[in-house]
């Protein structure tokens, strides 16, 4: 799956069709799960559409940093000549318009603006780094058939995942920022994984891709190397797509037919159901505070978020710390970028 990354997981979550992963054996001990218990006390939750450049067919808001400063997303235009790409990101609320000629795709943003994607030329995925006004593109390993960036955290580390012109297998990858112009392929981690996320702190979470032999396994990387796996117990497969502080949340297909969104505690390996209708989660942050579609999981507590006004459907991306959240809303067929706040 080469355009696998977090944006592409964030909408699959979005809809409901998150691809598969099964528990890695010697996780550590799971909690048992809790379900939601309701909604909590009513407050402030209000949505707004985010500024677009004129002239736009469509704008959506794909990520945000952490510390909710930045958002970016991307935008078409159609014009007599045809397509245009546009990425955008909104400092504060103040869009930033960047063209996309060759198709860039925004992927993720750190607390200082840096934006991380792919591009597509000739059939081949080329990551890239955005930063002071310029595309500045990644090195890739020996071999790599596609490349492919996931996520940037505050320190500039960025992490991804190529996969092997011979073997076919995929490799989890980190370009370090103390290291500029270098690639690492991740070790103790399983074998062919794709690294999704990174935390502040540099602790790394991804999964194995699915074979017909073996299903897919989810894991957990912190610095220094140190390795274990991510688990629900009897479920099929368990997928995790993003982490933030001590928390990561996936889904996970239980062996009674049911895929659940679930948030991991990384210092424990426990586990938690969240929103029963929820088939995946999209983002959490370092509070544990989760998005799943249009839902806000706090705690065992769950609100749905607010749709603006002739909206048919509204759905969360990516939450930060503060609490604001980032995604889509789609008025009559017209898709928008919107954030909620104080929900």
């Amino acid at each position: 799956m080469p355009q696998l990354a977090r944006r592409a997981l964030s909408a699959v979550a979005v809809t409901g069709l998150l691809a598969t992963a099964a528990g890695v054996a010697a996780a550590p001990a799971a909690a048992a799960p809790a379900a939601p218990t309701g909604t909590p006390p009513a407050t402030p939750c209000v949505v707004e559409t985010l500024p677009e450049p004129a002239g736009m067919y469509r704008a959506d808001a794909l990520n945000t940093d952490p510390t909710g400063r930045f958002v970016i997303g991307s935008a078409l235009r159609v014009t007599d000549q045809g397509t245009e790409n546009f990425i955008l990101r909104w400092d504060r609320g103040e869009l930033t318009t960047i063209p996309a000629p060759t198709g860039e795709s925004a992927y993720d943003v750190n607390a200082h603006g840096v934006i991380v994607g792919n591009r597509q030329v000739d059939g081949t995925s080329q990551p890239w780094v955005y930063r002071n006004g310029t595309f500045v593109r990644l090195p890739e390993p020996a071999n790599a058939q596609q490349t492919f960036v996931s996520a940037i955290n505050r320190a500039g580390d960025i992490v991804g995942y190529a996969y092997d012109d011979d073997t076919g297998e995929a490799s989890a990858l980190q370009w370090p920022a103390a290291r500029p112009g270098t690639v690492v392929k991740l070790r103790s981690t399983p074998p062919d994984v794709l690294a999704m996320d990174i935390t502040r702190n540099g602790t790394i979470v991804g999964f194995t891709r699915e074979e017909e032999t073996a299903p897919r396994t989810s894991w957990v990387r912190w610095p220094g190397g140190r390795y274990a796996a991510l688990t629900v117990p009897n479920a099929e497969w368990a997928q995790v797509v993003a982490a933030q502080g001590r928390w990561a949340v996936g889904a996970a297909s239980l062996i009674d037919g049911d895929i659940v969104a679930v948030r991991w505690n990384l210092g424990t390996g426990g586990y938690t159901r969240l929103h029963p209708n929820a088939l995946g989660a999209a983002d959490i942050n370092s509070r544990g505070t989760a998005i799943a579609g249009h839902w806000l999981i706090r705690g065992n507590t769950f609100r749905e978020l607010p749709m603006p006004d002739g909206t048919r459907t509204a759905a969360g991306r990516a939450i930060a710390n503060d609490g604001s959240i980032v995604g889509f809303s789609n008025t009559n067929g017209r898709v928008a970028a919107v954030r909620w706040t104080g929900c």
